[in-house]
């Protein structure tokens, strides 16, 4: 992927609310019309450490201001930045590229506390140790700044999928509305309709109670394309137990912390059920969410790892089939394991222009607002 003119080339990083690993994409951008996607990875975490970012979410609720790190979180984000670089380094020699052949890298680290009515957010991930082992350009903490605005925090991806959106190919550009649906550890939406109308928000739970679920009762850490599920039922009262939850009949919009819902008890469903009830209320709290948009979508695009789960996209196909068609990433022509990490390349040359992050319709902020820190190299 040859550079040109006055793009960019960046790396985006993402660690999400699944914590089971790090997401790399590389993009060369203008971080604003111009998207072209190039190679990506994907790194795992051990089981380990997953244990110990788990433990970090008990930890963080001590946090009171964002800079705090209570107990040994320095030391686990210091070790979290480190194998962020481990993951940059394997891909450049993978790909054959040096590190000034990448402009930018877009950070965005580990959430572990995220309360939006409480201003506060806080991401492990240390952008100037980042720099200086990787000698590139990192920007990071992209979030903060539109909390200062009232805004969420999050979501952050919907002005990148907007730029897809522009880009999709001639038999899906016409299906407007279009939303696309991240199906993460959290789900969220970004809608975008006529004349460029943009809206987002978290529409709850995506695979972080499934994935907890299964870990606990049979010690894996995902159900591998709903194969749990498929083997059990939907309980139509513990599902309607989480679809009664005010998050969904409040009529604003705010953005999940990984702890707002839990697994249920042990003695409220087996294996199978478990997960079979919590893939529905995944598929329906997406479908739920239409009636915060000003029209019903013509064309769901799903993304994220939850597109994975057949239960959840199944459920989701019958839930809209009067409004719309169900389609997976790849269908579309984009990559739905790598475009939230894709989005934090884009968002991290957007930041070097100073363009905004986002707006008041999809986070809540009072005007569109930019953000992201600048760590530079020492060359530069």
């Amino acid at each position: 992927m040859a550079k040109q003119g006055t793009l960019k080339r960046a790396i985006g990083l993402m660690s999400g609310t699944s914590m089971d690993g790090i997401d790399l994409a590389l993009v060369e951008t203008d971080g604003d019309k111009v998207v072209r996607r190039g190679a990506s990875s994907f790194t795992a975490y051990d089981p380990q450490f997953r244990k110990q970012l788990e433990q970090a979410l008990e930890t963080a609720k001590a946090i009171k201001v964002r800079g705090e790190r209570p107990d040994d979180l320095s030391g686990l984000e210091a070790e979290l930045t480190d194998r962020h670089v481990a993951a940059v380094e394997a891909f450049l020699l993978r790909e054959g590229l040096a590190a000034d052949d990448i402009d930018v890298i877009g950070f965005h680290g580990q959430t572990v506390l995220h309360r939006p009515l409480e201003a506060l957010t806080v991401q492990l991930g240390d952008g100037a140790r980042l720099t200086e082992r990787l000698g590139i350009d990192v920007v990071y903490d992209m979030r903060a700044h539109d909390m200062t605005l009232g805004g969420q925090g999050a979501p952050l991806v919907p002005a990148y999928h907007r730029a897809l959106a522009a880009g999709l190919p001639a038999e899906w550009a016409k299906e407007t509305p279009v939303v696309f649906v991240n199906i993460g550890g959290i789900s969220n939406i970004t809608y975008v309709g006529p004349d460029d109308d943009l809206r987002a928000f978290d529409s709850g739970p995506g695979n972080m109670l499934i994935d907890q679920w299964v870990t606990r009762h049979a010690g894996i850490p995902f159900d591998s394309g709903g194969a749990i599920a498929s083997e059990g039922r939907v309980l139509s009262g513990l599902a309607n137990r989480y679809l009664d939850s005010p998050f969904f009949t409040a009529k604003e919009r705010i953005s999940l912390d990984r702890n707002d819902f839990t697994v249920p008890d042990d003695t409220e469903a087996g294996l199978e059920d478990g997960a079979r009830t919590l893939a529905f209320v995944t598929a329906a709290a997406i479908a739920k969410a239409q009636v915060h948009l000003p029209e019903k979508p013509k064309l769901w695009i799903l993304t994220g790892g939850g597109r994975h789960n057949r239960l959840i996209v199944e459920d989701l196909t019958v839930a809209t089939r009067h409004t719309g068609q169900v389609i997976l990433a790849e269908e579309a022509g984009l990559n739905g394991d790598s475009m939230e990490a894709e989005a934090w390349a884009w968002l991290a040359v957007r930041s070097l222009r100073g363009l905004p992050l986002t707006y008041p319709g999809t986070t809540g902020a009072r005007g569109p607002a930019t953000g992201g820190v600048l760590a530079r190299t020492r060359k530069a």
